[in-house]
């Protein structure tokens, strides 16, 4: 796709919002440079739009010197916050007043979709009612690899995610092996399973469980637990006292409140979501799965682990160092040539800027979540190879015999109880 506008000159700034993830400043790095190259002063906006929604730009000019090297690095050299200035037209109006006062002309925002949003209503009200046309652009931003994209394009951050939570798993696997336990591992992501799959396929977990798989329907608690159960009744049933469960944290953004109490009184956001890092959720499953263990007569060694913020500061692997190089330049040239008001992809080996109103309700801000596709080849092999009771277990009586002898149930008992997970029983929920 391309496109070509009138050039303009004048200053660039760059903020960076929601959490972090790898390759934040490979997209400071180039984007700043490429500004520099083309006569623009550069503005690094500190806390993204926390300063600005006091109407004061918080920063300094970014230099050749002070980008030179730092897309190796994680982390963010402007820092980050989840400030949200769309609740408050007062915050617009400052963060709109301070950067037209501060001669910012063209705006990169860094980050998810509510950055994105803060960042396309910002510019709106500079036009509408403070008479400035406001340039934006939005690099996407995530490790949960969730904004709607095309199905090919991961979120910048995610394949770094994927690669250190695979080998800090494959770690515990080996732990889990050599003490006889079980570990329920928590993966970051709020609303799709993209890096607890990930995570789960490339480690090789025992199995990983996501949202996707629910296919919409509120889940329970107890279907959790029991699929983790089963798994670990049937690894018990083949003489494996030890195993890794990779859990997305997302399923609690699915859950049927009053199955986790946790949920009702949750802290919430800047923009509404449940801080799903202040619910236990890793030790609430296993406190579960214990009782549930206990119940049949069975005393297992769980431990609970969360991924997550050890991933969003790592440092970038190549892949995400190339991808953000190339975004940070591609969104400088995209705003340098007077294009405004949309996402900067890249695909097939082609810039692609993809306009806001193309992927966000402009009233709301909220976009469609880009989810797995558990019909997908690359889920289905990646179930196939998963221990767990599946529908081809109903009638394996040998298994739910060998089962039930880990229990104190009957294989009868067993199958009634369990069946559901199987396909030989109706859901009781």
């Amino acid at each position: 796709m391309s496109m070509i506008y009138e050039s303009k000159h004048g200053k660039l700034g760059i903020l960076v919002g929601g959490g972090p993830a790898p390759g934040i400043n490979g997209v400071i790095h180039a984007a700043t440079i490429e500004a520099l190259n083309n006569g623009m002063e550069v503005i690094g906006i500190r806390e993204g739009f926390k300063h600005l929604m006091a109407g004061k730009v918080v920063g300094h000019s970014l230099t050749f010197e002070d980008v030179t090297r730092i897309y190796s690095r994680g982390g963010s050299i402007l820092y980050t916050s989840r400030a949200n200035p769309t609740r408050d037209e007062a915050h617009l109006r400052q963060c709109g007043r301070a950067l037209i006062d501060a001669g910012v002309s063209c705006l990169l925002a860094i980050g998810g979709d509510d950055t994105a949003y803060s960042a396309y209503r910002v510019a709106r009200y500079a036009d509408e009612n403070l008479g400035v046309r406001l340039r934006t652009a939005h690099a996407p931003k995530t490790i949960d690899n969730d904004l709607p994209l095309p199905y090919e394009i991961p979120t910048f951050g995610f394949e770094t995610a994927r690669d250190l939570g695979a080998r800090l798993t494959l770690n515990l696997m080996e732990d889990a092996l050599t003490t006889q336990r079980w570990y329920i591992i928590v993966a970051m992501g709020r609303k799709a399973g993209h890096l607890a799959l990930a995570i789960g396929r490339s480690a090789g977990a025992t199995l990983t469980l996501i949202p996707e798989e629910w296919r919409g329907r509120k889940i329970r608690m107890q279907e959790v637990i029991d699929v983790l159960v089963g798994a670990i009744l049937r690894r018990l049933a083949e003489g494996r006292q030890h195993g890794v469960a990779v859990v997305a944290e997302g399923l609690i953004e699915q859950m049927e409140v009053g199955d986790l109490d946790q949920l009702k009184h949750a802290e919430r956001d800047e923009h509404g979501h449940v801080r799903l890092a202040e619910i236990n959720f890793g030790d609430v499953v296993k406190d579960a799965i214990r009782e549930d263990l206990r119940s049949l007569g069975i005393e297992k060694r769980l431990v609970s682990q969360n991924i997550g913020y050890e991933l969003r500061c790592a440092d970038p692997s190549p892949y995400d160092i190339d991808y953000t190089r190339s975004i940070g330049q591609a969104a400088a040239e995209f705003l340098i040539n007077g294009g405004s008001h949309a996402t900067i992809t890249i695909q097939h080996g082609r810039v692609v800027p993809i306009p806001f109103e193309e992927m966000m309700d402009p009233e709301t801000g909220r976009t469609e979540v880009r989810i797995v596709d558990v019909d997908s080849a690359q889920y289905y092999s990646a179930y196939k190879l998963m221990v767990r009771l599946k529908e081809e277990n109903a009638d394996d009586d040998i298994l739910i015999s060998r089962m039930a002898a880990q229990t104190n149930l009957s294989p009868e008992q067993l199958k009634a109880r369990y069946g559901y997970l199987m396909g030989a029983a109706e859901r009781p929920f």
